[in-house]
């Protein structure tokens, strides 16, 4: 075979671990663990998984609309915590009924999707350094709002009373299989049509490709980039009330740890099925590709403070396959 020829049996089996690696690791992570464990593969461990991945991937769900404008949302993991500490606190502290709770946790994560939008706009600084920036703001603000204590049920007032509040059992049901996957899945899909089918998800794949075309073209770049930041903060918002639920408790900075795996499963997603640029459907399955390597490490007794060095080789290897692509 000529030098052509292998370059372009290269070429061809680049396309296809570019487009199905994603999906063949994942069967060879299930037949691995499989084989390893005897559990893996029970329905209950596989409901477990998707239950475990259910808020993650609704945080980078909204993450992946920032994503499909050219932005960068860092600030989902703190947003995700203020809707947590608030939904319970005002369930907690004041009695508040479920619609009010949740309205109120709604309004304030779009109003932090409005912050992000204005300074990122307005000041034009570049969307990860801004948003890296208003992470910490909306972190010390759940915090302090907090007073850096766990918000739950009989716990004691700074007044030094018990909290009289009680969580609805019903909100907690928003946290239980088989609700927390079906809200997972009805996320998803809505974001899969809207950036797929709707001349709106298109032009926001346009303002992530070329800005500047696209303002050309008519498109009204500023609206859309706001549109992206409060869809992400209203996602983060709702993974923030899904944990609440989860948990029925509200923990000191709950949503932090959910960045990294939201930014790894967005990423991952690029190249599923050679898609090349933020989708629905690809950061889902980056999150199952997350969920099945922390699922069977933990059946295979792997410590978990070691579970950060897999997730972050799994998002470098992602990211060097992606951008690879793109220059070539």
């Amino acid at each position: 075979m000529n030098a052509a020829g292998t370059k372009r049996g290269a070429g061809s089996a680049f396309e296809v671990l570019y487009k199905y690696g994603t999906l063949i690791t994942i069967l060879l992570l299930i037949v691995v663990f499989g084989t390893m464990t005897d559990n893996f593969l029970n329905y209950t461990n596989i409901i477990n998984i998707l239950r475990s991945i259910s808020i993650v991937t609704i945080i980078a769900t909204g993450l992946t609309v920032s994503l499909a404008v050219g932005g960068f949302d860092l600030s989902v993991g703190s947003t995700a915590s203020l809707a947590n500490a608030l939904v319970i606190s005002i369930f907690v502290w004041h009695g508040g009924q479920i619609g009010v709770s949740l309205i109120v946790t709604i309004i304030f994560c779009l109003l932090v999707g409005l912050v992000n939008a204005f300074l990122v706009i307005n000041f034009k600084i570049q969307d990860m350094l801004m948003t890296l920036a208003t992470m910490f703001v909306f972190q010390g603000i759940a915090l302090t709002y907090t007073r850096g204590a766990t918000v739950s049920e009989n716990m004691i007032l700074p007044s030094g009373d018990y909290a009289t509040g009680e969580i609805p059992a019903v909100f907690g049901q928003l946290g239980k299989v088989p609700w927390i996957i079906v809200v997972m899945l009805l996320v998803v899909l809505a974001v899969h049509l809207f950036l797929t089918y709707t001349k709106h998800g298109r032009y926001m794949y346009m303002i992530g490709g070329n800005p500047e075309a696209a303002k050309l073209s008519g498109i009204a770049v500023s609206k859309y980039r706001l549109a992206a930041y409060l869809i992400s903060a209203l996602f983060a918002g709702i993974g923030g009330i899904i944990l609440g639920a989860r948990v029925m408790t509200a923990e000191v900075n709950s949503g932090a740890p959910y960045l990294m795996d939201a930014v790894a499963a967005a990423f991952i997603g690029y190249s599923v099925l050679g898609a090349g640029k933020p989708n629905a459907f690809g950061t889902f399955v980056g999150a199952v590709l997350i969920g099945i390597l922390s699922n069977g490490l933990i059946m295979l007794s792997v410590p978990y403070y070691a579970m950060d060095i897999v997730k972050g080789s799994v998002l470098a290897l992602a990211l060097a396959i992606t951008y690879y692509k793109r220059k070539h």
